[in-house]
């Protein structure tokens, strides 16, 4: 299990590769102990001073997400913002900023901005925010042992918790230990007696109702208004596999 030297789950892209932030702001003690924080979790950064750098670095390095203060030199971090979204619509921000009016936080919040820090800021609540942003917007995976990846479908045997596309999906024992079994053997068809014997503990002797019962409890968690990961083959069973996009 990648462990990260602050004894949190390392964070990293879903393909494996480390998370990449862009860090703006003006005042270069800043950049240097965001760096410094950000490096901590294992995670890769690049530092700006200017709008326009930030846009050239955001081209050049397509991070996962922004810490951007609200004022810079050239343009603020408003309207560097809008351009680096005009090319890459669903990056998510933080933004930094020494004011602390309701209406300033309002403005970067209602302007696109995902959360915002006030300075003097905690560099533990920052990367805990980050931590947080990253997991919602479906940019990360926490890599560990316990985990079953299949697709963008994750479930973790320790914490039983279970995400698709980064939103955390809610089962039932049941429900999570019959995913769990499916998530095992991905690709591989699974006939009912077998579903019954792994997860019930019992032979099949009529009991197919139930497996059917609880395949569709699941395909309304895991597949409602997604591509279906779960698939029925009549006569055969059913088979969990990677979701094809329409």
């Amino acid at each position: 299990m990648a462990i990260a030297r602050n004894g949190l789950p390392t964070l990293t892209r879903p393909d494996g590769s480390p998370i990449r932030i862009l860090a703006v702001d003006d005042e270069s003690s800043i950049t240097e102990l965001l760096s410094m924080a950000l490096r901590y979790e294992g995670w890769e950064v690049t530092t700006a001073a200017s709008g326009r750098d930030a846009v050239k670095a955001a081209r050049e390095t397509a991070p996962d997400a922004i810490v951007l203060d609200i004022m810079l030199p050239d343009f603020d971090g408003l309207e560097t913002m809008r351009r680096i979204r005009a090319e890459q619509p669903d990056i998510p921000v933080i933004f930094l900023t020494a004011k602390d009016s309701v209406d300033d936080r309002i403005v970067g919040l209602t302007a696109g901005g995902d959360d915002y820090v006030t300075k003097p800021f905690s560099l533990e609540e920052l990367v805990a925010r980050l931590r947080s942003l990253l997991r919602r917007a479906g940019a990360t995976a926490a890599k560990s042992d316990s985990q079953l990846v299949v697709g963008d479908l994750v479930l973790d045997e320790d914490s039983h918790e279970v995400t698709r596309a980064g939103h955390e999906v809610q089962l039932t024992a049941t429900e999570f230990e019959l995913l769990r079994y499916l998530m095992r053997n991905p690709k591989r068809v699974l006939s009912k007696a077998q579903i019954l014997d792994r997860v019930w503990n019992y032979d099949f002797g009529g009991q197919a109702n139930v497996v059917e019962l609880y395949i569709s409890y699941l395909r309304k968690k895991i597949d409602a208004g997604r591509p279906p990961m779960i698939h029925t083959l009549r006569g055969a069973g059913y088979v969990l596999k990677p979701a094809v996009a329409d």
